[in-house]
């Protein structure tokens, strides 16, 4: 189940973006074109069940959609969805200095 960003409250947009992991991911979705990373793509510094929590946090923030395709769970950035509800909070994110 993917959460639309229109249907997604302030804070837990803020929350979801408070975690170096997920911004790390974001990160990665953003510098790929959409459908081209798998959840295995993502080198971060959790294990597999601590990754697939944060998708989930990912998703239900309305960030991340994820479809399966065969073995693979393919992975978007949902950018365009997330702009318009929350103006550039997304751009602030991703800036390099935003997790320093």
């Amino acid at each position: 189940m993917h959460t639309h960003p229109d249907d997604v409250p302030l804070l837990t947009a803020l929350s979801a973006l408070a975690d170096p992991v997920r911004i790390q991911l974001i990160r990665d979705l953003a510098s790929r074109p959409d459908w081209a990373l798998s959840c295995s793509n993502f080198d971060v510094p959790v294990g597999r069940a601590a990754k697939s929590h944060h998708f989930s946090v990912l998703r239900d923030a309305g960030l991340v959609e994820q479809r399966d395709q065969g073995a693979k769970r393919l992975n978007r950035l949902r950018r365009e969805e997330f702009d318009a509800r929350f103006p550039g909070l997304l751009d602030l994110t991703l800036r390099a200095d935003a997790t320093e």
